[in-house]
């Protein structure tokens, strides 16, 4: 039967080989070449290979599901995916307009040689997704993307909900199931630079899941015609992995976290979206009885999948599983929730193709139904996002996705190439935007997992640190973009009270973990002229580099390290409460708390201070926010408070003196590295002290170290 499939389009094929330059007069294969049908001269490159592939099975409902029609054919919206003409009308490859299907195509043919080898796919680079974004420098993958991306999106379920224009929580007639469709690996593999999945409104989402160099793309897995996954390939990072089903248990070092909650974190993220999907389904059977009326059931092998559960047992029986009985009693958080639920079942492979860009789906489906539920699930052991490092979600790794291309002067710390390009070039260049950190990031071996050795680390102040290796790795990142060195460069000679329009807010920048703990070595914080400050914050033998109390891939502080030596601790949440120095009360209140609470204290003395002055002497009152760039805002209502609309670049605050920039500097700075209290907090201590007497502040029950 394939034999005959296969001649019946020969003239196709042949045709093609002519055009690509492909057709020759060939002696048969020879021993290690690609086996094919010997038709004479022409032998057809790895034609047995793919007459046992999916591709080929002219049994499949795939390709036989219209053959009842009347007529039988292949609508125009199925055609493109569900034959070889459909696909080759899309790319316009039969004269007619490309980009669409306007006609329908006759049942019978699979996905032959010529759908994926002709002239329009020699160069085809892109794909439109459902969601409307085009996706672009695609290569060869554009072939598989084309139909491997689902047939919805968020856009999609958003407009049908639109449509509906009902509450969140009313039931709509007009309202019905939309599928994703079948093996949507594309939209899982994206996340939110596809949107295949319903992401909620003001959260962010995982991007393009780039695994490791030579297993970027949709063939350096699957084998372009078997479609087989290269098991051995997988195995030579992936201890243990034999077969196929051997994928479900893997587990990576930047995937530490319980996703599901059920307090396994050795088990293969396989197991964490079946997890979260169970939680999900029975949010969603609670949800339909308790808030649509409807009790609700989901079969994932018969159109339309839910189901009225007519006897209320919570299973889809086999008399409940018809058209007739379809649910249709959907409100719009019900929809959202199915439609993900729907996404998380219909890809097989989404734990390897975009497993993180799922477990995010899952996880804001329940919590969005919890929202309305007397009975919520319990979601306080679940985790929606990894370790900094790995958060591919955050702003870290998203804040470039409009432009997809992360300037040079971000990409060392903000991109997987980054810090290995500054390494071996010591600069760097623009590079793609990235979900998150690889392996081969810091490792330069993914097989022996070996690090870069750095020799040392120079600091924005020009100083040189040589901290080890381990810790260099971190340093380079970690160390801030601003210094005193800086400041007083900008600065220069201006009268300290006088505004002056050639000042601007310099910002440290996050998590300046390393300047913090060698304080006045490299000079991170602003340091005030004729003042002493604290150096290099040695901490307690056998916890003097940074993976000593962080874990490498988790990042998370080992509390149990910590509890050894400083009884008030018992979890994570009690290293706030660390008193250092007992007798010593640096914020001049009566209390001796814990140091991170000494240093809230001085930030909020400081910061009225900042507010008094901009006040009393600029004459621009100033406010603050901490997640809106550039963070110090001009008080247009007078109220002292960073109100929404004030928090606009356009209302950016710009009238400084030296004085108050390097006050705002320090505020910025102790602001932005949480751990500081732990890093080197008497270094903090003293420069916010410092701030808070330069601006003219009382210190005098206040304790400098």
């Amino acid at each position: 039967m394939y034999k005959r499939l296969f001649l019946a389009s020969l003239a196709v094929v042949l045709a093609l080989f002519v055009l690509a330059g492909q057709a020759s007069a060939a002696a048969p294969a020879q021993e290690g070449e690609p086996g094919g049908i010997d038709l004479g001269t022409l032998v057809i490159p790895f034609l047995d290979e793919w007459l046992n592939s999916p591709h080929a099975d002219y049994t499949s409902r795939s390709f036989r599901y219209w053959d009842n029609n009347d007529p039988a054919e292949i609508p125009p919206a199925c055609a493109k995916c569900h034959s070889t003409g459909g696909y080759l009308d899309f790319l316009g490859e039969d004269g007619s307009e490309p980009g669409v299907v306007n006609t329908p195509h006759a049942v019978g043919s699979v996905v032959e040689c010529a759908a994926c080898h002709n002239q329009t796919t020699l160069t085809k680079d892109s794909v439109v997704m459902p969601s409307g974004i085009t996706l672009t420098g695609l290569g060869d993958d554009a072939r598989c993307i084309e139909c491997h991306q689902g047939r919805q999106s968020t856009t999609t379920v958003n407009a049908s909900i639109e449509r509906a224009a009902v509450g969140d929580d009313e039931v709509s007639a007009d309202l019905s199931f939309l599928n994703i469709h079948y093996y949507a690996a594309a939209a899982t593999k994206y996340g939110t630079l596809a949107k295949g999945g319903y992401e909620y409104s003001g959260l962010r989402y995982d991007a393009n899941f780039a695994h490791v160099e030579g297993f970027e793309t949709c063939t350096e897995c699957h084998n372009p015609h078997t479609l087989q996954v290269n098991i051995e390939a997988c195995a030579t990072c992936h201890v243990g992995v034999e077969t196929v089903e051997d994928l479900r248990d893997i587990r990576m070092e930047g995937s530490l976290m319980d996703y599901d909650g059920d307090g396994d974190t050795e088990e293969g993220i396989y197991y964490e979206l079946v997890g979260l999907k169970d939680t999900l389904y029975a949010n969603i059977q609670a949800y339909a009885a308790e808030v649509a009326g409807t009790p609700i059931v989901y079969s994932s092998d018969a159109h339309p999948y839910w189901f009225i559960d007519t006897n209320e047992n919570g299973e889809a029986d086999a008399d409940e599983i018809n058209s007739g009985n379809r649910f249709a009693s959907w409100t719009p958080r019900l929809l959202r929730a199915a439609y993900n639920y729907q996404t998380s079942k219909k890809d097989p492979g989404n734990y390897v193709h975009g497993g993180k860009y799922i477990i995010q789906l899952l996880y804001d489906s329940i919590a969005d139904l919890n929202t309305v539920l007397t009975a919520p699930a319990d979601m306080s052991a679940m985790r929606r996002i990894d370790a900094g490092h790995f958060a591919g979600s955050e702003p870290a790794f998203r804040y470039w996705d409009a432009t997809g291309v992360v300037p040079g002067a971000c990409a060392k710390c903000h991109t997987d190439s980054g810090l290995p390009t500054f390494i071996a070039e010591g600069v760097n260049i623009s590079a793609p935007s990235s979900n998150g950190l690889q392996c081969a990031t810091c490792h330069n071996d993914v097989e022996t997992f070996t690090i870069y050795e750095i020799a040392s680390v120079t600091f924005p102040s020009g100083a040189r640190i040589d901290a080890g290796p381990e810790t260099n790795l971190c340093l380079i990142c970690h160390q801030g973009r601003e210094s005193t060195v800086s400041v007083n460069r900008l600065i220069g000679d201006k009268e300290a009270d006088t505004v002056s329009d050639q000042l601007r807010f310099l910002n440290i920048h996050y998590f300046a973990a390393g300047a913090t703990r060698y304080g006045t070595e490299v000079k991170g914080a602003y340091e005030y002229a004729g003042k002493e400050y604290e150096g290099f914050y040695a901490h307690a033998r056998g916890m003097s580099e940074c993976s000593d109390c962080h874990g490498f891939h988790k990042l998370e502080v080992d509390a149990a390290v910590c509890a050894e030596c400083h009884r008030e601790v018992q979890g994570p949440e009690d290293l706030r409460n660390i008193v250092y120095y007992e007798d010593d009360d640096w914020d001049g209140d009566p209390d001796t708390r814990g140091l991170a609470a000494e240093i809230d204290a001085l930030k909020e003395i400081l910061y009225a201070e900042l507010q008094r002055y901009a006040n009393e002497v600029v004459g621009t009152g100033i406010v603050y926010n901490s997640h809106s760039f550039p963070y110090f805002f001009t008080d247009t209502n007078g109220n002292g408070i960073a109100d929404p609309e004030e928090s606009v670049r356009a209302n950016q605050y710009n009238t400084w003196t030296p004085r108050l920039l390097r006050a705002a500097y320090n505020y910025q700075y102790a602001s932005k590295d949480p751990g500081a209290y732990v890093h080197n907090g008497l270094y903090i201590i003293q420069t916010l002290y410092d701030s808070i007497e330069d601006l003219g502040g009382d210190v005098s029950a206040m304790v400098r170290p």
